[in-house]
């Protein structure tokens, strides 16, 4: 298998990012919805980003944002990666000409070999829990046997993760990547070191 990538979503400050970029995530996640306890604005996002170390993914997360939005945000913000977490269609997704991730919210009548071919111009596939009117960040974790184990895009596994279950969801799905917010938080926003060093602990020996 494959090295796993490890994602820390949900970073509000400085201090948290470099904590998980030192323990060894791959990737940070900043949310630009304003309805979200983690919500991060323009200015924070553009000084975490320029003070923190290199060769790391920084993922600009969105739900169902107007175009003008996310212009602005790319033409002030460093960032790499989109992720859209609405009900974006492929091309809302695809029209920034950057790599772009986007999130499946799994609920009961999914069915991801369509959302393959969809969203076939996605960098990879993001699957959440679904919870009516909640586009993430739930903390909850759903079925994941609903995995088929021969999708064409790279799977990023999200939705109610955290140190005691990572483990055994990595050896149970094969995801190119996991996804964490909640499950390394003190409070919404605010990272637990200890909870963030043994997420990646428990990730990277799955």
């Amino acid at each position: 298998m494959n090295r796993i990538r490890i994602k820390i979503c949900g970073i509000t400050n400085l201090e948290d990012a470099k904590l998980a970029i030192d323990t060894g995530a791959d990737a940070i996640g900043l949310v630009f919805y304003e309805k979200s306890p983690r919500y991060v604005a323009i200015n924070s996002a553009k000084y975490i980003i320029k003070n923190a170390s290199p060769f790391i993914n920084f993922i600009g997360l969105f739900v169902d944002a107007n175009e003008s939005y996310v212009r602005k945000v790319l033409d002030r913000v460093a960032i790499d990666t989109l992720q859209f977490h609405g009900q974006e269609s492929e091309q809302a997704c695809a029209m920034y000409n950057r790599p772009y991730i986007k999130a499946i919210r799994m609920a009961e009548d999914i069915n991801l070999y369509e959302q393959c071919e969809k969203y076939s111009s996605a960098s990879g596939l993001l699957l959440d829990t679904y919870v009516k009117d909640v586009p993430g960040g739930t903390g909850l974790s759903f079925d994941w046997d609903r995995i088929p184990n021969d999708l064409n895009k790279p799977i990023i596994l999200a939705g109610g993760l955290d140190e005691t279950n990572v483990k055994s969801a990595i050896s149970q799905v094969r995801p190119y990547a996991v996804d964490v917010s909640g499950g390394v938080e003190i409070e919404k926003g605010i990272k637990d070191p200890v909870k963030i060093k043994n997420f990646i602990s428990e990730a990277m020996n799955a």
